[in-house]
């Protein structure tokens, strides 16, 4: 079985509180992007993980993959287990959810090679213990997300846009992150509403008007690259340019598919890390075939 494991992209993120466990509550829209890892399942007697792609990825018990499909055995009793590959294209640290799409391919993919039967409830529920991003990563769609990333609210969208992603530095630590977060101020929050309300239309300048990260100023300070390439996006005819999650990679926000092509090639040659994509509405594609 192969899996494409698609990246997300965080249109909209704001922290509205914190639990009494240090967990953070959220509100944002998330959407998926067509660049995809790539997940292969096969059957065997034991778990095992393999990885390609990049030296970045940690291929033992640690990685999340390897992780969901323990907690999938775990959960189910599966008495055997599967041989995962994960060929990485999504940049690791970026903030575009590529482990935990990684650990959404396997739980779905697995419940459905070992055949055992759960639901999308019960693959979500078990998703959250491995990370706040697993649920979405599972879902898809365009998702108003909010509590710790449990609650998601379906919403309609009504185009796709043309992306380009950038990750211009190396990868942010999302603890660290959020720690400095409580250190500053915030001056900008999204609306989320209206960008909700943009999103449906296909109305770019009013998105535009409503996005915003409240972790972006944070991550800025300690990256001073997603900076300079959220400004080479807008020079280059991006309508919006934001970072996603807590970093580091940025997107830019396309009128047309030329434009963002164009703005790509200029932009790959500053950056390896440059990648095109569009927004979608699967986060995962299974297909039986090897």
């Amino acid at each position: 079985m192969r899996i494409e494991a698609r990246a997300k992209i965080n249109w909209t993120l704001d922290i509205v509180g914190q639990r009494e466990d240090g967990y953070h509550l959220m509100d944002m829209l998330m959407q998926p992007v067509t660049l995809a890892d790539v997940v292969t399942l096969t059957p065997a007697d034991t778990i095992t993980l393999t990885t390609g792609g990049t030296p970045l990825l940690p291929a033992d018990a640690k990685n999340l993959a390897c992780r969901a499909a323990a907690a999938l055995k775990a959960h189910t009793g599966y008495p055997s287990g599967a041989a995962i590959h994960v060929e990485k294209r999504i940049p690791v640290g970026a903030g575009m959810g590529g482990g935990s799409s990684d650990a959404a391919a396997v739980l779905a993919g697995l419940n459905r090679l070992w055949g055992t039967g759960l639901n999308q409830a019960e693959l979500e529920a078990i998703g959250l213990t491995l990370g706040a991003d697993v649920p979405f990563c599972l879902r898809g769609g365009l998702t108003r997300t909010t509590g710790i990333g449990e609650r998601m609210a379906d919403l309609p969208c009504g185009k796709a846009w043309p992306l380009v992603c950038i990750q211009p530095c190396e990868g942010l630590s999302t603890k660290e992150i959020f720690a400095a977060y409580h250190e500053s101020a915030v001056h900008h929050r999204p609306d989320n509403d209206a960008a909700s309300a943009a999103l449906a239309l296909g109305d770019g300048l009013g998105l535009a008007a409503a996005m915003a990260n409240v972790m972006q100023p944070v991550s800025e300070q300690r990256r001073p690259d997603i900076s300079d390439a959220i400004r080479a996006l807008e020079e280059l005819g991006a309508f919006a340019a934001r970072m996603t999650g807590s970093g580091s990679a940025v997107f830019g926000v396309f009128e047309d598919a030329s434009a963002a092509d164009a703005a790509c090639a200029a932009l790959r040659a500053r950056w390896e890390r440059t990648f095109r994509c569009d927004t979608c509405m699967e986060s995962l594609v299974i297909h039986d075939e090897p």
